[in-house]
């Protein structure tokens, strides 16, 4: 049991005040769980004021609360709770939310080799795929990111791909009660500009390549890079090293820094143009690839030329990690396809389908370059863009599409709280003139319409979604699942001739 003012001297943090002794043991960010004897988070919020949740769990027995701002502070003390107010600035109070948490639970990223990975692409495949190979090697790996977390057991669904504070502390607390001894987290740009990852000790950081994306939340192209460089310059206690990719243009211009910088972090260069680790493409198949490095050929169970890009970041962090060439090779015959990254729908109609989570326009593009490298007739792209997201790379995605694809199906993502009519005339004015392409808003539709329409032979790249199972459609999710409509709609559609 500790109090709160026992914790902030032992975190270094300073408050802007505190007051009350009262002892608690654990520290919780969701009212609606068990709160009783333990010390309540209200994190600072837009679309509501979380200190109204202060009253039912001062009534359900919370003893304690960290607080942004006075108004807050004072109800707290009236309800009779030990309070901390901290600074209402997102990255500050995460700053010292992170700091505190990390003392609470006498930090567990000490005893567990963590490796961050941060990039516009490949960051979920990348995170998964080092996953698979690290337990291959007999490691006990656990993975964090965008598809949720798995440690010992099944992958559990997550609503952040890097977590906050209370949450991502109690994930890296669990993976050290469960052995493990290897945590692979992707790590957002959110999350870097919100320090949300604040303390957390990282040992390797990756960095995968840097395209358009999320410019509606950090403006330009430039913050955004800034955002994620902060993975790289924080300063950790522990031997850290950067992995980075020199074919990327921002990876190469970090690098050439670095070189001449006296204090720059220890790092390791890949790509197959250049590079401490450099690789060579051999073969790509539909659903297995090649490279060579290090005079050694690698094989991995996925498909598509994206993929050798990622299948070498993994070897890179290997090596990185002190696996030598032949071993890191024997890891990777272990990988296999990440749920909804171009991932094929199995079916008995003559139709290729591919169901790819891409939704930025490099993504889109790869995916599409790498589904023209597989045999078929034409190539049809249904997809769309999110809501109340960056709206500048919605056209961008249609002038990739219709020059990439024989037929271009123009459908609803997640619209959230953005009309969706309003959204697919913003793609729409990407097409370009001469094209062949349909708008068929509701995505179901879309998609059945796709497969309906298409010949033997040909392939379907349904794009934006990926692994999930629902659509946001104002506030509300409703269950939806690319790949399980795709499959409905080939049953219908019948065997093949």
């Amino acid at each position: 049991m500790i109090s709160l003012p026992q914790l902030l001297k032992l975190s270094e943090v300073s408050p802007v005040r505190v007051t009350g002794d009262a002892p608690f043991s654990e520290i919780v960010a969701d009212s609606r769980g068990e709160v009783r004897g333990k010390c309540f988070v209200c994190m600072p919020g837009t679309s509501i004021d979380t200190h109204s949740f202060l009253d039912d769990v001062a009534l359900k027995g919370a003893v304690a609360t960290i607080v942004w701002n006075d108004e807050g502070y004072d109800k707290a003390l009236a309800l009779g709770l030990s309070v901390a107010q901290f600074d209402s600035e997102l990255p500050k109070f995460n700053h010292s939310l992170g700091l505190v948490c990390r003392e609470l639970f006498h930090d567990p990223s000490l005893d567990i080799r963590i490796i961050g990975i941060t990039g516009t692409n490949g960051k979920t495949t990348c995170a998964w795929m080092l996953r698979q190979a690290l337990k291959a090697m007999g490691r006990n790996a656990a993975y964090l990111g965008t598809l949720g977390y798995q440690g010992g057991g099944e992958l559990e669904e997550l609503p952040n791909t890097t977590p906050f504070p209370v949450e991502l502390w109690s994930l890296i607390q669990r993976a050290r009660e469960e052995g493990i001894t290897d945590l692979v987290m992707e790590v957002s740009s959110h999350s870097l500009e919100q320090d949300r990852v604040a303390g957390v000790r990282f040992n390797i950081g990756v960095f995968t390549n840097l395209s358009q994306d999320h410019l509606d939340y950090h403006g330009t192209i430039e913050e955004y890079a800034s955002a994620k460089r902060l993975l790289f310059t924080a300063a950790y206690d522990d031997p850290f090293v950067a992995v980075i990719n020199a074919d990327d243009l921002m990876g190469s211009f970090w690098l050439s820094e670095w070189e001449n910088s006296a204090i720059a972090p220890a790092f390791l260069s890949y790509g197959f143009e250049r590079g401490n680790v450099q690789g060579e493409i051999l073969a790509v198949e539909f659903d297995q690839l090649a490279i060579k490095v290090a005079g050694q050929e690698v094989l991995v169970g996925v498909g598509g030329t994206f993929n050798a890009s990622n299948a070498l970041t993994v070897v890179a962090t290997l090596t990185a990690m002190g696996v030598k060439p032949k071993d890191a090779a024997k890891a990777m015959k272990a990988v296999t396809a990440v749920p909804g990254r171009f991932e094929a729908v199995p079916n008995e109609t003559g139709i290729g389908i591919i169901v790819d989570y891409a939704h930025t326009p490099d993504a889109l593009e790869k995916l599409l370059m790498s589904a023209q490298e597989v045999d078929h007739e034409r190539l049809v792209c249904v997809f769309g863009c999110g809501g109340d997201r960056d709206a500048t790379k919605r056209p961008q995605m249609a002038a990739i599409s219709s020059r990439l694809a024989d037929q271009t199906i123009l459908t609803s993502d997640n619209p959230r709280t953005e009309d969706p009519m309003a959204i697919l005339k913003g793609i729409e004015r990407g097409i370009e003139p001469g094209s062949n392409y349909i708008v068929v808003p509701d995505r179901r539709t879309a998609i059945e319409r796709a497969i309906q329409e298409a010949a033997k032979g040909d392939l379907i790249v349904i794009a934006g979604k990926g692994h999930e199972t629902y659509q946001i459609l104002g506030r509300e999710k409703i269950p939806f699942d690319d790949r399980e409509i795709a499959r409905d709609a080939c049953a219908k559609r019948g065997v093949a001739q």
